[in-house]
C-alpha cells in the first residue's frame, strides 16, 4: 500500500536554496510594494487635509458663553414644527380701497347787500303798514247742567246728595214696582203729587238706607209712604266708566195719581 520514495542527498540542498531565493524575492517585492503604497499615502495626505480645511473654513459659528442665570432656549414644540411643515397660506386678498369722500364744495358766497333808495326804505317800513282787525271769535255754546266728565253710557248725576254728601245718580229701574205693591203705602198719603227719596244700591238690584229728599205738595206724606215701600224696589246700580258701581247712591221718584172712578192711587 505505501511506497517509500528515496531522494538523493545532493538534491535537497539545492531545492532549499532555490525555495529560499524565491521567498526572499517575494518578501522584497512585498516590502517594496508596501513602501510605495505608504509613500503614496503620505503624498495624498496633505491634499486631503487641505480640502478639509477649505471646507471647514466655509462655516463659521459664533459661540457666546451662557451664564447660569439665563434660561435655556425653549424647545421647539410639535405645534411649531407642524406650522413650519404646513404649506404657506395664500396671501390675503388686497383690501378694497375705501371711496374717498366727496370733496367739499365751497359754500356759495354770501349775497351782497341790496342798495335801497330812501323811498324804498320808507315803503318797506312795516311800522307804517295798517293792521287789519282780527275776525271776531265764535260765540261759545252755552251748556246747561253739570259738566259731562264721564264716558258715553255712564249714568248721569243729579242735584242733591246722600246723607253725608255722597253724589246722587239718576235711578234706572231693573223692574218697576207694581200698583198693588204701592197701593197700601200710598193710601196713607194725600195725592196727587210726587215724592223723592235717596237710596244706597246693594247687590241683587236692591236698595237700603233710604232717606227722604223732597215731596209735593208739602205735608202730603208721599215721601214717607215711598220710604216705607222702598224695600220692594229693584233698581240698577249706576254705571261709571262702563262698569256698574254697587254701593253708589241713586235718587228715586214716585208719582202719585188718583183714579177718580175707583179712588185707587197709581204711580208713574
Amino acid at each position: 500500500m505505501f511506497q517509500t520514495i528515496r531522494i538523493p542527498a545532493k538534491i535537497l540542498p539545492e531545492r532549499v536554496r532555490t525555495g529560499m531565493g524565491r521567498r526572499a524575492t517575494g518578501i522584497f517585492l512585498t516590502l517594496l510594494v508596501e513602501g510605495l503604497l505608504g509613500l503614496l499615502l503620505l503624498t495624498l495626505a496633505p491634499s486631503t487635509s487641505r480640502h478639509e480645511e477649505a471646507e471647514v473654513s466655509l462655516l463659521s459659528f459664533d459661540a457666546v458663553p451662557l451664564s447660569e442665570e439665563e434660561p435655556s432656549p425653549p424647545a421647539v414644540s410639535t405645534q411649531d414644527r407642524q406650522s413650519r411643515e404646513r404649506p404657506a397660506a395664500p396671501p390675503p386678498e388686497p383690501a378694497q380701497a375705501k371711496p374717498l369722500p366727496d370733496e367739499q364744495q365751497p359754500a356759495p358766497p354770501f349775497p351782497s347787500m341790496i342798495q335801497l333808495s330812501q323811498r324804498q326804505m320808507a315803503a318797506a317800513d312795516i311800522a307804517t303798514i295798517p293792521v287789519r282787525p282780527a275776525p271776531p271769535a265764535p260765540a261759545a255754546k252755552s251748556t246747561v247742567g253739570p259738566p259731562n266728565s264721564g264716558m258715553p253710557g255712564d249714568t248721569p248725576r243729579v242735584e242733591g246728595g246722600g246723607p253725608h254728601g255722597e253724589p246722587l245718580y239718576a235711578a234706572s229701574w231693573y223692574r218697576k214696582p207694581y200698583d198693588d205693591e204701592l197701593r197700601g203705602y200710598l193710601s196713607t198719603a194725600r195725592g196727587p203729587g210726587w215724592g223723592l227719596i235717596a237710596c244706597r244700591t246693594v247687590p241683587d238690584y236692591r236698595v237700603e238706607d233710604c232717606v227722604p229728599v223732597a215731596e209735593y205738595p208739602q205735608g202730603s206724606n208721599i215721601a214717607h209712604a215711598v220710604l216705607a215701600a222702598a224695600w220692594q224696589f229693584r233698581v240698577r246700580p249706576p254705571q261709571l266708566g262702563g262698569l256698574p258701581k254697587v254701593g253708589e247712591w241713586v235718587r228715586i221718584r214716585i208719582d202719585y195719581e188718583l183714579r177718580r172712578s175707583e179712588g185707587i192711587p197709581l204711580n208713574r
